[in-house]
């Protein structure tokens, strides 16, 4: 019982453009000292997956700098290992206006040759804008027990208290876990339902003819077209454990912001049965003036902090400068920010500067964005 994987780092760039302009949604920054790829590929190295496929679209640069060989996350390794998955337009588009993949149906056309040559018995699937901790293990377990031809990963959540998208799909299923129905999200659906994480366990065979028979047919949504229209056994994973999708800029902003809760944060990125990897980085320690004042706040290396920061996510190489107050913000990486600055729900890209005495502020559901490079 072995399986590979595969992620879509591009898939839903367009719900961030902000933070994707320059790099994909796999590349994010999360949480200090994370990049959002880091949830799914921890994830499948926690769960013996050991031959992961990355599929990239454009933008992928910052996500190859992270990524590097693979070794912090075990994955430099002569069999297997990590493989960057570059587009290409696929041996199945004869379109003579040929363009780039669009959907997850497309993108896995283009990396058909992958997956034939993966010895393994199941493929995992899996998006970089989900955020959760899960063990893979007991997913693949309950799919080979079932003897199911694709397994999704759902979520039971009421949708009044998530930001979703058009991305996100509702499931129907019957008592015995079989799946009757997969609808797209619309704004009519309300009250609790479970929705699927974008988390798929496929038999490779049979996922490999499902995607010839999409490209003879001219199929594009995973979806609607292999899971709806095909008549394999699809079974639904219900998952208990900490979940957030990342739909928009006030989304990325509200989840960073959970992980000033220790209960969430000892779930999702300080367990030690399953912990969270990302590309390591040797920075010295953070220094704090004495009039430095930090509350409820994650400050990650190399910072150096001489005002006030409260609940706040301060990545690295940050400079608050003195009787600066740093409320309610993420702050990427070498942010400088001068003296006597006033910030509030402030979410600032990497090598911003903001001079002294700037005061800037958003709120929560519309945060203030500044872009990379951007001096205020």
């Amino acid at each position: 019982m072995t399986a590979a994987g595969l992620i879509f780092s591009n898939i839903h760039d367009s719900n961030i453009p902000e933070l994707t302009r320059f790099r994909t949604l796999a590349s994010v920054p999360f949480g200090c000292r994370y990049r959002l790829i880091d949830f799914a590929l921890s994830n499948m190295v926690n769960s013996n997956i050991t031959k992961v496929g990355i599929i990239t679209h454009n933008n992928y640069q910052s996500l190859m700098d992270h990524i590097g060989n693979g070794k912090d996350w075990d994955l430099a390794r002569r069999s297997g290992g990590i493989k960057i998955l570059p587009p290409f337009i696929t041996a199945y588009d004869n379109n003579t206006a040929q363009k780039l993949y669009t959907t997850r149906l497309e993108a896995l056309m283009g990396v058909t040759n992958f997956i034939s040559r993966c010895n393994e018995d199941y493929i995992v699937l899996t998006d970089c804008d989900v955020v959760c901790n899960i063990d893979l293990t007991d997913v693949i377990a309950q799919h080979a027990e079932t003897d199911a031809d694709v397994t999704v990963v759902t979520k039971k959540i009421d949708v009044a208290d998530h930001e979703l998208s058009s991305h996100v799909y509702v499931v129907s299923r019957d008592g015995e876990g079989n799946v009757s129905e997969i609808l797209e999200y619309s704004a009519d659906i309300t009250g609790v339902q479970e929705v699927s994480m974008n988390i798929m366990v496929f038999k490779r065979l049979y996922l490999l003819n499902a995607i010839q028979d999409a490209a003879a047919h001219g199929y594009t949504n995973i979806y609607r077209d292999i899971i709806n229209r095909q008549k394999g056994k699809v079974m639904v994973y219900a998952y208990e454990g900490y979940y957030e999708v990342i739909s928009s800029l006030a989304g990325y902003f509200r989840t960073n912001m959970t992980l000033l809760d220790p209960a969430v944060r000892a779930e999702l990125v300080a367990s030690r049965e399953a912990p969270i990897y990302t590309k390591v980085r040797n920075s010295p320690p953070t220094r704090y003036a004495d009039t430095a004042k930090v509350r409820n706040s994650l400050v990650a290396d190399g910072c150096v902090i001489e005002g006030t920061v409260e609940n706040s996510i301060i990545f690295r190489g940050v400079h608050i400068g003195k009787g600066t107050v740093v409320k309610n913000c993420i702050l990427l990486q070498d942010t400088y920010v001068g003296d006597r600055a006033k910030l509030d729900c402030v979410i600032s890209d990497k090598s911003v500067m903001i001079k002294d005495g700037r005061t800037l502020a958003g709120h929560e559901t519309l945060p203030f964005f500044l872009p990379k490079g951007t001096m205020v």
